[in-house]
């Protein structure tokens, strides 16, 4: 019995020293998490740069003070070389800039990681690289094995996709059923070679290639008969090229459900809190058409270097 009345005075003696006094909140915790199709349309406010509570790969950027970022700069105007220029100031294009105003907010250096395409995706999901920027469309087989950010670049065509073919061959393709036994080519782990795979079935061989300029290449060299493309990538590179001779196919397109719209940045699976801090980056980026026009801009140099 002494006992407990010790312990109610105790406790009553530390109640009366507390009366009065006040103490912070706890910080609510912060719940991140991917919507219904598995990538992550949240984000933060990033105007105070990577937050005291940070974790994993958010954390490790800040304490290196560099951002590495996995692109295939093969991409006009999203992302190519000029090579006017060496070292990190070669990587231009509106897709590096992108990366340049998500190492600024993070207050880090930025490390641009040139590689083939199909390797863009190897190198997040292994460590290798925080995010990769590299003009990524959604696909449900992407969603699963990265993070994928909210959309931050919408083209004018509504993000279809289509074929391109020699110029003297449009009228030989009509229809779905016009390419039985043609070969197909598309760059590798790309939206356009999903997109094929799911809609066309009767082709003769379908190549994976390691960037668009070698499907332009392989059709206008009579090694493919058709290429899978983004058609604003594909016009903006005929209008640019009228010698090349390709053309794109008419009646042949493919309009996107919404999940599909837009490029998007990956980061490793679990990357949560990584994704609302580039999203918050991307919600400043639009709300300003500041990505638009860095795209007409390095739209109008790519054309007058010819790509």
């Amino acid at each position: 019995m002494r006992e407990v009345v010790a312990v109610r005075r105790l406790l009553a003696l530390l109640a009366a020293l507390f009366i009065g006094c006040s103490f912070p909140a706890l910080a609510e915790a912060v719940e991140y998490v991917e919507n219904e199709w598995n990538y992550v349309d949240g984000s933060m406010d990033v105007s105070g740069g990577i937050p005291e509570n940070a974790q994993g790969t958010l954390a490790s950027i800040r304490d290196a003070g560099v951002l590495r970022v996995a692109t295939n700069a093969d991409y006009p105007p999203q992302e190519f070389i000029d090579p006017a220029q060496t070292g990190q100031a070669q990587y231009i294009g509106s897709d590096m800039e992108l990366a340049r105003a998500i190492a600024e907010r993070m207050g880090v250096t930025l490390e641009i990681v040139h590689m083939d395409f199909n390797q863009v995706l190897d190198a997040v999901a292994e460590g290798d690289c925080d995010l990769a920027i590299s003009g990524l469309a959604f696909t449900p087989e992407r969603s699963e094995r990265v993070e994928l950010s909210k959309g931050y670049h919408f083209t004018d065509a509504g993000d279809m996709c289509g074929f391109v073919v020699r110029a003297d061959e449009v009228g030989d393709y009509p229809d779905l059923a016009s390419l039985a036994g043609k070969d197909i080519a598309a760059q590798g782990s790309s939206l356009q070679e999903t997109i094929v795979a799911q809609n066309v079935n009767n082709y003769h061989e379908f190549r994976r290639l390691g960037s668009i300029q070698a499907v332009y290449a392989a059709v206008a060299e009579g090694k493919s008969d058709l290429g899978a493309v983004d058609l604003e990538t594909v016009q903006s590179y005929i209008e640019s090229n009228p010698d090349c001779g390709l053309a794109l196919l008419d009646g042949l397109r493919f309009s996107l459900e919404p999940q599909f719209e837009g490029d998007r940045i990956a980061a490793k699976k679990g990357e949560l809190q990584l994704m609302y801090f580039v999203n918050g980056v991307i919600d400043q980026l639009l709300a300003t058409n500041q990505y638009r026009q860095w795209f007409d801009q390095y739209d109008a140099i790519a054309r007058e270097m010819g790509y």
